[in-house]
């Protein structure tokens, strides 16, 4: 069974939970990690979420996004999930923020990254379904349709878009 930390808003662990529990309505807080990974160019690199997750299966998302577990740092996190999700394994990551997130159904504390990569992300397709590059305006003309995930929206407009106009 996998566990997560629980935390309170400034990151203290206060305990422990499966995943099963802090995705079933609990709404328990525990960290998660996102890394955005742009091109030289500034375009975004978006996933397309495995169709057998269990939360927002099939909508494209973060680059790299994945839940801290118990007894892991937000570093260590990061790293693994871009491992697994994408193959990076070379990249430098500047951290952005960090901000409570509440769906319908968890809260996440998440930490927020981000990295230019020069190359092509490879996915891991049992992770994700897909991924690619898409230029701002792109993004921006697709929100709002059902397409990205709510989580990756309110990140967008309230994080990603304050990095082209400072």
């Amino acid at each position: 069974m996998e566990y997560f930390p629980i935390i309170d808003e400034q990151g203290n662990v206060k305990g422990r939970a499966s995943r099963t529990e802090c995705h079933s309505g609990s709404f328990l807080l525990h960290p998660v990690v996102h890394l955005h990974v742009l091109n030289p160019d500034g375009a975004l690199y978006l996933q397309k979420r495995s169709q057998t997750k269990d939360i927002q299966p099939g909508k494209w998302d973060t680059a790299v996004g994945g839940h801290v577990g118990y007894g892991e740092d937000v570093w260590n996190a990061l790293f693994r999930e871009a491992r697994e999700e994408l193959g990076l394994y070379d990249f430098e990551p500047e951290f952005v923020t960090y901000y409570k997130y509440v769906s319908d159904r968890e809260a996440e504390l998440i930490y927020c990254f981000r990295a230019t990569y020069p190359g092509i992300p490879t996915p891991d397709h049992n992770e994700v379904d897909e991924g690619r590059f898409w230029d701002m305006e792109e993004i921006r003309a697709h929100l709002g349709q059902g397409l990205f995930t709510p989580n990756f929206e309110h990140e967008f407009q309230h994080v990603i878009s304050k990095w082209e106009n400072p």
